[in-house]
């Protein structure tokens, strides 16, 4: 048995182009939210000379994440941004002098315990790469380590265009088992399952290869069924177990993590250099040549497609990530994030929506979700502002994957709908605690 999902096209064009590192630019912007949790607080004042790899921003609560420069140079800027999600952040601005000079104070860590390698992971600055961001310290900081049996390395890879993922286990493999063994050592953790698509033949056998000579490690080979690399998904397909609703995968007794996530946390261990640049995939119907490149985190967009080769058409639409979860951006002045692994640059007629028409009840947006949701009745549900509807129906199991809108023929926003349903779900949450609580303030004083 698996879940259901829908079968795309790959748009693999990158995955033989060996990432090329971009001329460092003159000035980067660096958001002091990359990554799920509290932004981070800064630490560094306008006028101030940095170096690469230097702490400018301070992991600030149990969920968020150190922020180091990624260029030398001098501070010329702090202030707000507006982000791709619509929100404002704390940001620093540096102007590069051009000569990326390292912080002198980058060493390796001294790792010996479970409590020195979280440590070592918290000031790297290692977020999840796959795309969510969450800080990798808080996930790897479990408090009952004999439940984790295992570590799923996510090396799904599922959406279209991306291969960054990719070019981490034919580039980087090396580090993708020395951070197998750093977590075997320091945590405890015996078996360890990497999940590949089976579109990636070089990689899966690149990684057989490794596997063969360390214990404990298989490479599960997956069918090219997206979204196999979403996390409940992953979980299920490699161990067959289901995360339940509201759960974590360590609930089942299991860790996922990203395959450059991974990679980076070993390299770190080795050199003690903080996550400041992205192997990030440029490709879409609007670039002239699509490639993997290397970027220094805060690098504008615009920048990055000058860099790598420009655009061969206008970008009526450009994407973080994929065209199936990835976020629009609204300016080429964006920045490159931490968990940026891919620019999608979209051409008019890739990026027109098709036009809507009426529900003609096929059911086929049931049939393709993962979670077997009915996102015809959720969107019902939602219409009439059925918060008890949206409950029973599931909405908050929405993972967002777009398979529903995706396969939909009279191409409705199913996925949108979700989306707002579950905001609507919370709202009435809220309202039903609300009145539970006024109900008991009542019955102890009447």
């Amino acid at each position: 048995m698996k879940m259901h999902g829908i079968r795309l096209l790959h748009k693999k064009n990158t995955a033989d182009s060996a990432p090329v590192r971009l001329p460092v630019p003159e000035t980067v912007t660096i958001p002091m939210s990359m990554h799920i949790g509290k932004e981070a607080k800064i630490v560094v004042r306008k006028g101030d000379d940095v170096k690469v790899g230097q702490l400018i921003g301070e992991a600030d609560g149990f969920v968020s994440s150190h922020i180091h420069a990624s260029v030398s140079g001098e501070v010329r800027q702090i202030g707000e941004m507006m982000t791709a999600k619509g929100t404002k952040v704390s940001c620093v601005t540096i102007e590069a002098d051009g000569k990326q000079t390292m912080y002198e104070g980058i060493k390796a860590p001294d790792v010996s315990d479970f409590e020195s390698f979280v440590t070592a992971v918290k000031k790297s600055g290692a977020v999840g790469l796959g795309g969510a961001g969450f800080p990798s310290f808080v996930k790897l900081n479990v408090f009952n380590l004999p439940s984790v049996e295992s570590v799923i390395i996510n090396a799904a890879e599922c959406e279209p265009y991306i291969t960054s993922d990719t070019r981490t286990m034919l580039d980087k493999s090396e580090y993708v088992f020395k951070g197998i063994e750093a977590i075997r050592r320091f945590m405890g953790v015996k078996h360890f399952i990497i999940g590949i698509e089976n579109n990636k033949p070089e990689a899966i056998r690149v990684m057989k290869e490794l596997a063969a000579g360390t214990q404990g490690v298989e490479v599960h080979v997956l069918p090219s069924l997206y979204p196999q690399g979403g996390e409940k998904v992953l979980v299920y397909h490699t161990t067959g177990k289901l995360i339940p609703r509201g759960g974590l995968p360590l609930d089942v007794g299991v860790i996922v993590t990203n395959v450059t996530t991974l990679a980076f946390i070993a390299e770190y261990l080795e050199t003690g250099i903080p996550l400041v640049e992205k192997c990030i995939t440029v490709d879409g119907s609007a670039v002239k040549e699509p490639k993997n490149v290397l970027v220094p985190i805060g690098m504008s967009i615009r920048d990055v497609i000058e860099g790598a080769g420009g655009l061969k058409e206008e970008a009526v639409k450009i994407l973080y990530g994929g065209p199936m979860m990835g976020i629009t951006v609204p300016s080429m002045d964006e920045p490159v994030l931490k968990n940026t692994n891919a620019l999608i640059f979209m051409n008019k007629k890739e990026a027109t929506p098709p036009r809507t028409t009426a529900c003609i009840g096929c059911g086929a947006c049931a049939a393709h979700c993962p979670f077997r949701l009915d996102p015809r009745a959720i969107a019902k549900a939602f219409k009439a502002s059925d918060g008890a509807a949206l409950q029973s129906l599931c909405v908050d199991l929405c993972m967002e994957c777009g398979c529903c809108s995706y396969i939909c023929p009279a191409h409705r926003p199913l996925v949108q709908t979700n989306i707002l349903g579950k905001g609507k779900l919370k709202e009435y949450l809220f309202s039903q605690q609300k009145e539970e609580t006024q109900s008991k303030k009542k019955e102890v004083n009447p």
